[in-house]
């Protein structure tokens, strides 16, 4: 597969509706789980289905519930407030969308909190390793502060595709990006926005993305004591 020989910027336009693709695609299970439960309520002939159909809603609507609310702050503004994110906040939404997954999570971030780009930032990177391992494994966040994030993945069966790693760089797939695509770009481009860059490497039998920053350290550590 050829690429773009160097990082480019997507217009603005084109990043959102990609964006907005994405985050479509990744709501249509737990919301369509929500209609077929409610059309079993509504056929007489189903009563004996009635609770299982109740239980697919709480479970569907509180999914749903959580990745809306973390896409919130991974995609968007996360709340119109500024100042700093409680990284305990960022360790619920994280549990709330991959508590179920085959994956265990290993929560090693030392920092009390992060800004905002940065929240946002490491959202994205859990993203990214929760995807990289489809059959299960472990994943370690780490993150003393926002100038080093690192994760990294070890299991069975664990991928990083190229062009996962190509597009965190900013590099652009030859058939240009999409909704699965369009996500590392998102990722590696808040890092270079920071200062900085996102990075995906495998070697051997695990896999690590890392984010090196050159956000304001000394804003950062006043905001933590504060």
């Amino acid at each position: 597969m050829t690429l773009l020989v160097s990082p480019r910027d997507l217009p603005a336009a084109d990043l959102a509706a990609l964006l907005c693709a994405r985050i479509c695609h990744d709501l249509v299970s737990p919301v369509s789980a929500l209609g077929t439960a409610l059309d079993v309520l509504d056929d007489p002939s189903a009563s004996d289905m009635h609770d299982e159909a109740l239980n697919l809603i709480r479970a569907s609507s509180a999914q749903a519930s959580a990745k809306l609310e973390f896409a919130r702050l991974a995609f968007g503004a996360g709340t119109s407030a500024p100042g700093q994110v409680a990284t305990r906040e960022l360790k619920r939404l994280i549990d709330g969308v991959f508590g179920a997954a085959k994956a265990d999570i290993v929560w090693r971030v030392s920092a009390p909190s992060l800004s905002k780009p940065a929240s946002r930032l490491l959202l994205n990177l859990v993203l990214l390793a929760v995807e990289s391992a489809p059959r299960g494994g472990e994943i370690v966040v780490e993150a003393a502060s926002a100038a080093r994030m690192r994760i990294h993945v070890e299991g069975d069966r664990i991928r990083l595709l190229p062009t996962t790693a190509d597009a965190l760089e900013g590099l652009e797939p030859e058939q240009g990006f999409d909704g699965r695509s369009i996500q590392p770009y998102y990722t590696g481009l808040m890092a270079r926005e920071l200062g900085g860059r996102a990075e995906g490497l495998a070697t051997g039998e695990s896999i690590e993305f890392i984010a090196l920053t050159t956000v304001d350290l000394e804003s950062e550590i006043h905001a933590n004591a504060v």
